[in-house]
C-alpha cells in the first residue's frame, strides 16, 4: 500500500529514487570488490533445487541475431530507457548502462561488445528463525537473487536480438564480464570501506546479471561521494513517505514485520466462507483439452486465418519473443523424479501449507491459496485422447501480477499486452517449478502446471483456494487487491496441505451494477446481462469464440487484456483505494458509487506518463512498424447495450470435439446462440438445487 501515487513517474526510473544520488562526471573508480555466493541451510534447503533453472537461462544466453535492424529509435538515451523499463517491467530492482571499461572483461572480450545492461535484483524478505519456511528458505538469498537476475538478463538478451543487434547475457554463474566492475561503471553500485559491493538503496542485500550488446545505448555516470546535506535529500521526509512516485522506505518497516508466509497483501482480513459466492453444482462435466479454445483455434475450427495466428498471437512482438525460448524450456522441468523417502516432519497439513505459502512468497509469487483438486478441475483427455485420471490431491495455486504500470499505459488490446501476459506465465512458470522441485525433493509427488502445459484448469482451483471471486468478465476470477491483473499457475501434489477457503468481499454485488467491463470490450463478448448456467457453473458467461477470435486475430494489437485494465478493482494499490476497497465490502450501498466515480475520474485512460515501450510487430522473423497500426483506445463513455439485443453464444462441453480429434469440427455460431438464450438462470438453478 503506498500514500503518494507513481502515476507520473516515469516507468525508466524504476522503483528506487536512483536519480536523486550525487553523480560523477570522472571515470568510475574500478576497486576490487568482495564479491561471492554464500549457500548455506540444511538439507531442505530450496536452493538445492535451483541449479537447473540456472542452467537453462545459461544455456539461452545467447543465439541467433534478427536478420534485419528494427525501425526503432536511433537516440541512445531513448534505447536506454527502453531497456530500462522493459527491465523494471520484468521486476529488476535497480538497473543501469555502461560503455564497458577495459579492464571489466574477464578474459576475451566478446568481439564488438562495447555497452552493457546491468540489473541487480534485491533480496526477498527472510523468514524469521523458527517460523513457516525457514528451513527450506535460510541460505537461499544469493540463489534465488542470481536465478531472477539470469532470468532477466537471458530475456532482455533475447529482445535485443530480435531487434537485430548481437546481445549476450552474463550471470553470476557463467560470465565473460566482472559483475562488480559493471555495477560500478553503470551507477548503480559502490564499494564501502571494507571493499564489499554496496548500493545505496540495498545495501548488499542484491546480486547482479548484464547484457553485453552492440546496440548503442546512453552510458549513466557513476556514483559520486555524497556530501553533507545529500542524506537529507536522498534519504528524508520524501523517501520515507514515497514522494515523487518512489518506493516509500516505511515499506521496509511493514515488510520486516509482516510473517513471511502471509504475503504482501492482507488476504487475511477478507472474509471467508464455506462455499464459493457463485454456485458450483456436482453437475459439472470434465472437458478434454481438445475442448480448449485456443487448441480449438490451431486445430482449424475457427477457420484458416484464426489457426495461422494462433501460433503467433501473443508472440508476434520482440518483447514477447524475448520470453518464449523460457517458456518453451521450462515446460519439461515441470515434473520430475521424487526424492525415495519422504523428509521427516512433513506429515502435519498446517505446518506445510505455511511452508509452501512462505515459499511462493519468497520466489516472487503476489498471492497463494491452497486448495482440494476435485476431479472435475482436471481435464478428462490429453491433446492425444489419452484419458487423464485425477492424480493428486491438493492444488498449490499463484498468482503473478501482470503489472499496474504498463497496464496503466497501454490500452489492454495494443502491442504490449501479449508480453504482459507471456511475462506473467514465464515468471509463474519458473516459481512453480522450482516449488514443485522442492516439494518432489522431500518425497512427494508435485507437477507444476503452466499456461504452456497444464492438466488441470485453473479457474475453480483459484476460486476454491480462496484468491477472488468469479466476476462479470465471465471466466475470470478477480481479486480484491490486484483485481483481474494476473495469471495463475498451480501445483499440484500429494503432500498433506490445510486447504483455504474460499472469500467473499461482495463482487457479486458490485459487478451486478458495473457495466464497465462489458462496455469496453473491443469484441462486445462481455454479458450485460444476468448470470446463467454453464457446464454446472453460474457465471455472468461471456462469448468465448468472440473473445478468442479478437485475441488471436487482433490486426492492431498482440492479444487482448482490455477487460482487465478496465475493471475498477485495477488500481494502484494506494491508501484511497483500500478505503474504496472496505466501502465496497462493508457498505453495499457504495459499490454502485464507486463504480460511477471510477469513470468520472478517468480510471482505464491511457496515462502517457508510463508509455515506454515500441510498436512492433514480428513478421516473418524481422521487427517492423505494424502496416495496420495500434489500437489507441480509451474509455466510451456513452455506449449503452440493452441486454435483450446482445448477440452471445455459448457451446457447452456436449458441444465440444472428439478427445482425439484433429481435424477442424467448426464451431455452430446458430446454434450457439440458441444455446444462450436457452441456458438456465442462475436463481432458478440456486432454487432447484436447494
Amino acid at each position: 500500500m503506498r500514500i503518494f501515487s507513481h502515476r507520473e513517474r516515469p516507468v525508466h526510473l524504476g522503483p528506487y529514487a536512483m536519480e536523486r544520488l550525487p553523480r560523477s562526471d570522472g571515470p568510475a573508480v574500478l576497486a576490487e570488490t568482495a564479491w561471492s555466493r554464500s549457500d548455506a541451510g540444511g538439507e531442505r534447503a530450496i536452493w538445492r533445487v535451483m541449479g537447473d533453472y540456472a542452467a537453462l537461462y545459461d544455456s539461452l544466453r545467447d543465439g541467433d541475431v534478427a536478420p534485419q535492424r528494427a525501425p526503432i529509435s536511433q537516440d541512445p538515451e531513448r534505447r536506454a530507457r527502453d531497456l530500462k523499463a522493459h527491465c523494471y517491467f520484468l521486476d529488476a530492482q535497480i538497473v543501469g548502462t555502461t560503455r564497458i571499461p577495459g579492464d571489466a572483461w574477464r578474459g576475451a572480450a566478446v568481439a564488438e561488445h562495447a555497452f552493457a545492461l546491468v540489473i541487480a535484483i534485491e533480496y526477498a524478505k527472510d523468514p524469521a528463525p523458527g517460523a513457516p519456511g525457514d528451513d527450506w528458505l535460510t541460505g537461499a538469498q544469493d540463489a534465488r537473487a542470481d536465478l531472477r537476475a539470469g532470468e532477466i538478463a537471458t530475456i532482455m538478451a533475447g529482445y535485443i536480438r530480435h531487434l537485430g543487434y548481437p546481445a549476450r547475457a552474463h550471470s553470476a554463474s557463467l560470465s565473460e564480464v566482472d559483475l562488480p566492475r559493471l555495477a560500478i561503471a553503470a551507477g548503480i553500485a559502490e564499494t564501502g570501506p571494507d571493499g564489499a559491493l554496496r548500493n545505496p538503496f540495498l545495501g548488499r542485500r542484491f546480486r547482479l546479471a548484464a547484457v553485453t550488446t552492440t546496440f548503442e545505448i546512453a552510458a549513466d555516470r557513476p556514483l559520486a561521494r555524497r556530501r553533507l546535506g545529500d542524506g537529507w535529500r536522498v534519504w528524508g521526509p520524501g523517501y520515507w513517505l514515497g514522494a515523487g512516485g518512489a518506493k516509500p522506505g516505511w515499506r521496509r518497516l511493514n515488510v520486516a514485520a509482516r510473517p513471511l508466509h502471509l504475503g504482501p497483501y492482507p488476504m487475511e482480513k477478507i472474509d471467508r466462507v464455506p462455499e464459493t459466492t457463485t454456485l458450483i453444482t456436482d453437475e459439472v462435466p470434465r472437458v478434454p483439452k481438445r475442448a480448449n479454445f485456443f487448441t480449438r483455434c490451431l486445430n482449424g475450427d475457427f477457420g484458416p486465418k484464426a489457426q495461422r495466428e494462433r501460433n503467433r498471437f501473443a508472440f508476434k512482438t520482440p518483447y514477447a519473443q524475448g520470453y518464449m525460448p523460457l517458456i518453451k524450456n521450462l515446460v519439461p522441468m515441470q515434473d520430475g523424479p521424487v526424492a525415495d523417502e519422504r523428509a521427516p516432519g512433513t506429515d502435519d497439513p498446517a505446518t506445510n501449507a505455511n511452508d509452501v505459502k512462505a515459499a511462493g512468497y519468497f520466489l516472487g509469487a503476489d498471492m497463494v491459496g491452497i486448495c482440494a483438486a476435485p476431479a472435475f478441475a482436471y481435464y478428462s483427455h490429453e491433446l492425444d485422447g489419452t484419458p487423464i485420471a485425477p492424480y493428486h490431491k491438493y492444488a498449490i495455486v499463484m498468482l503473478i501480477d501482470q503489472g499496474y504500470e504498463t497496464m496503466e499505459g497501454a490500452s489492454g488490446d495494443d502491442w504490449i499486452s501479449g508480453a504482459q501476459s507471456m511475462r506473467a506465465y514465464m515468471r509463474g512458470a519458473e516459481i512453480a517449478g522450482v516449488l514443485a522441485a522442492q516439494v518432489r525433493s522431500l518425497g512427494y509427488s508435485a507437477k507444476s502446471h503452466t499456461n504452456a502445459d497444464s492438466d488441470v484448469l485453473h479457474i475453480p482451483l483459484i476460486l476454491l483456494a480462496g484468491l477472488g471471486e468469479l466476476s462479470r468478465i465471465g471466466e475470470l476470477v478477480l481479486n480484491p487487491f490486484v483485481g483481474p491483473r494476473f495469471k495463475s499457475v498451480v501445483v499440484t501434489t500429494d503432500m498433506p496441505l490445510a486447504p483455504d477457503r474460499p472469500i467473499d468481499f461482495g463482487l457479486q454485488d458490485f459487478c451486478d451494477q458495473c457495466m464497465k467491463c462489458a462496455r469496453e470490450c473491443p469484441c462486445d463478448a462481455i454479458s450485460f446481462g444476468d448470470k446463467i448456467m454453464f457446464n454446472g457453473y453460474e457465471m455472468w458467461k461471456p462469448d468465448v469464440e468472440k473473445c478468442v477470435r479478437y485475441r488471436v486475430t487482433n490486426p492492431k494489437g498482440s492479444a487482448c487484456g482490455r477487460c482487465m485494465k478496465m475493471c475498477p478493482y485495477n488500481s494502484e494499490g494506494l491508501l484511497v483505494h483500500r478505503l474504496f476497497l472496505w466501502a465496497a465490502i462493508k457498505l453495499p450501498f457504495t459499490r454502485q458509487w464507486i463504480a460511477i466515480l471510477d469513470d468520472k475520474v478517468g480510471n482505464g485512460r491511457r496515462n502517457p506518463a508510463k508509455r515506454w515501450w515500441y510498436d512492433l510487430e514480428i513478421v516473418d522473423d524481422v521487427a517492423v512498424a505494424p502496416p495496420l497500426g495500434t489500437n489507441e483506445r480509451d474509455l466510451d463513455l456513452d455506449r449503452v447495450v440493452d441486454p435483450a439485443k446482445q448477440k452471445l453464444a455459448i457451446y457447452p462441453a456436449d458441444t465440444m470435439p472428439p478427445p482425439d480429434s484433429t481435424e477442424p469440427v467448426p464451431v455452430d455460431r446458430k446454434a450457439g446462440m440458441r444455446r444462450a438464450a436457452e441456458a438456465e438462470k442462475a436463481a432458478d438453478a440456486r432454487a432447484r438445487v436447494s
